[in-house]
């Protein structure tokens, strides 16, 4: 009858400008697809060239190179008798597209540009692409040489058109066009398209999963259809996580799931579903039915061919399923490690050293390495034989085969207790007992000698000694002693990654890992270039009340009892000296604020859109049961105050994991100045007005 269609879809592990790897990967899902009897795949948005080339766009050789793969792909055995879609930037008429390429049988169908461009957060594509502003439109597309070679076409269409097969109609979305508010699926739902696609390149944020999955179901509610979507997985460059999560969906419902965080490379999800369930479906939407007879007809490309069979009647099709979301705890313990794990074995380094310092920060980055221990002892367990040979290379031994967590961390994670001598000896307790449990290859050193030789050199030649405030010093000696101790453990940190291994009669160097949290950034609570420095840190995009949370979390799921205490302390610094053997000094007390307040002020400051005033004036009914309105005041300007004389810092912020909307990267997520007027006058004045007068 033709009514059974099978399709697939795919999250690949694709790295910006990796062309031979990006091949490789597109090939197997294209295989994978076609054993499991699909007639249509599609793939990642710019899964040819990686999402993630930034600047690269502008180089003809993206371009070059995109051609040259598309031709290999064009003439490959793998990618005859299924219709494959595929992700790359074209230029047409001197102008750069992001562009979806559906070919079958070494002939290319439609050039689909992309309409609505994603510009926003860590998004863009309005630097490097220009969106196809011709509703409906199509013109002729002069392919190149390399291509008309192959497929012995001169021009192909290029435009905003939909594919017609002999039993279905298709028609393509890309990314951000299913966030649009006039989704391009809307109206080629009512024209008739009865499967839609998608082709992502979306990245990990915490609690964002259940936002696109429902997107994609609501489209198909509404409208009747078949909803599938592609995305991008893993870390193919920078500080995002592209977090799979490809999809099938049919008539509100969810039928098939990939994965959010894994370390295969290629997953590809095939679903069987039936055509007539979609016309049903919408045979009783009269408001639908209704809408289409008034809609403008798309340019419809004509393929010869069927996504079914003539005789599917007894071929069984699937069924919906519930989407099983992750915990915010568990997203932390997976995707940062998924991540680590890409930067890791794509930057041929050897492992990771981490300032272990007995907090709370420190000791969820070393838990975040022992979960990426875990995934990929897993990995390789289930017969991933990609992670295997990447294990292999990063340990440099050729018959190493990782069955505990434990044993992989010591050989590819070094920690170090730097201690001073106003270190306190429960955190050094604290950070040897979580390393004996997670196993990672742990130091214990003393940082005095090296901050008296150095505070010695100043003495010297100023002929001036510095005091902490305890001992009758300035507040300006007491800070620039604790920065001295901040920094030289900075220092110290990047000669015994250099070294480490080398003492060990081990090859390779080791990644320095940094642990400041995003309200500590935010608030600008960190000496520049001290510990917080580093090549890069997996939870700079996590706020403290998270990595509490996942704290807990891996108390009960990986078993180490040494966070008890480790959740217990109050955070500090332990750069000041002690009081009778004991910590005095204490992070919310040194910043004036608590973290909770930190992270309703970072959400109000970035994804609210609130200067200071706006920030009082929405605080001041959020806080009505326990501050006054001059309370509020007062806080709202320290914060101000503190953001806009630290903001400078920002600026040489190690690149972290990308986690939270309300991140003060200063990249490209959150730009702002960081030389500010610190006294933020005629702001404060509009706020001691709104005072007075309440």
């Amino acid at each position: 009858m033709g009514r059974a269609v099978t399709v697939a879809t795919c999250a690949l592990n694709q790295w910006a400008l990796d062309f031979e790897g990006n091949l490789q990967r597109i090939s197997r899902s294209i295989d994978i697809a076609k054993r499991q009897g699909a007639r249509y795949r599609l793939g990642p948005e710019l899964e040819i060239c990686g999402y993630g080339c930034s600047d690269h766009y502008y180089e003809s050789d993206t371009l070059l190179h995109s051609f040259q793969v598309l031709a290999k792909l064009l003439e490959s055995p793998a990618t005859q008798d299924i219709i494959c879609d595929v992700g790359m930037p074209v230029l047409h008429r001197n102008v750069r597209y992001n562009c979806r390429v559906i070919f079958f049988n070494k002939k290319i169908l439609l050039i689909r540009p992309k309409i609505a461009l994603a510009n926003a957060g860590n998004y863009r594509e309005l630097r490097w692409f220009t969106p196809w502003n011709k509703a409906r439109h199509v013109e002729e597309y002069f392919l190149p040489r390399i291509i008309q070679e192959v497929t012995g076409q001169e021009t192909v269409p290029f435009g905003d058109a939909v594919l017609a097969t002999k039993d279905t109609c298709l028609g393509a979305e890309i990314c951000e066009e299913l966030w649009a508010p006039n989704s391009p699926h809307i109206e080629m739902g009512l024209d008739g398209v009865e499967i839609f696609t998608n082709s992502s390149g979306s990245h990990h944020v915490l609690r964002k999963a259940h936002t696109r999955v429902d997107l994609v179901n609501s489209a198909t509610a509404k409208n009747g259809g078949i909803y599938i979507l592609a995305n991008q997985k893993g870390c193919d460059g920078d500080r995002l996580y592209y977090d799979g999560c490809a999809m099938i969906s049919m008539n509100g419902e969810t039928i098939a799931q990939g994965s959010q965080f894994s370390l295969n490379d290629v997953e590809v999800l095939v679903a069987t579903l039936d055509l007539e369930d979609v016309r049903s479906y919408r045979a009783e939407i009269s408001s639908r039915n209704l809408a289409a007879g008034k809609v403008n007809p798309y340019p419809r490309v004509k393929v010869n061919f069927a996504l079914s069979c003539s005789d599917d009647v007894a071929v069984p099709t699937c069924m919906p399923i519930q989407w099983r979301h992750h915990s915010p705890e568990e997203e932390i313990s997976l995707g940062p490690a998924c991540w680590l794990w890409d930067y890791l074995r794509r930057s041929k380094q050897a492992g990771f050293l981490l300032p272990l310092s007995g907090g709370i920060d420190s000791s969820a980055t070393a838990c975040i390495v022992y979960s990426m221990c875990h995934q990929v002892c897993l990995a390789v367990k289930n017969g991933n034989a990609d992670v295997l040979a990447d294990v292999r290379k990063v340990v440099n031994d050729e018959v190493y085969v990782p069955e505990d967590p434990r044993e992989l961390c010591k050989r590819i994670f070094t920690t170090c207790y730097m201690a001073s001598e106003n270190s306190s000896q429960d955190t050094c307790n604290r950070a040897k007992l979580l390393a004996e449990q997670i196993g990672s290859y742990h130091i214990n050193l003393n940082i005095d000698a090296a901050v008296k030789a150095v505070v010695g050199i100043f003495s010297v030649v100023t002929g001036r000694t510095p005091c902490f405030s305890v001992y009758g010093g300035s507040s300006r000696e007491n800070l620039a002693l604790q920065n001295v101790q901040a920094r030289i453990r900075m220092v110290l940190a990047y000669l015994f990654a250099q070294l480490t291994l080398w003492t060990r009669g081990m090859p390779g160097g080791l990644l320095v890992l940094g642990s400041a949290n995003v309200d500590e950034s935010l608030r600008g609570y960190l000496t520049k270039y001290d510990c917080s420095s580093a090549d890069i840190n997996p939870i700079g995009g996590i706020s403290k009340t998270d990595l509490k949370n996942f704290i807990q979390y891996c108390i009960e799921n990986f078993q180490l009892t040494a966070l008890r205490s480790i959740m217990s302390a109050p955070p500090t610094a332990e750069l000041e000296p002690l009081v009778d053997g004991q910590v005095a000094q204490t992070d919310e007390a040194d910043m004036g604020m608590t973290y909770a307040e930190l992270s309703i002020y970072g959400k109000l400051r970035k994804i609210a859109k609130a200067g200071p005033y706006s920030m009082f004036c929405k605080l001041i009914n959020m806080w009505k049961e326990i501050c006054t309105p001059r309370e509020v005041a007062s806080k709202v300007k320290h914060f101000f105050r503190m953001y806009s004389i630290n903001r400078h810092k920002m600026t040489t912020l190690t690149p972290s994991y990308h986690a939270e909307n309300y991140s003060p990267d200063d990249n490209r997520f959150d730009l702002r100045p960081f030389l500010y007027n610190t006294t933020w006058s005629w702001q404060f004045r509009c706020i001691d007005k709104q005072v007075n007068t309440l």
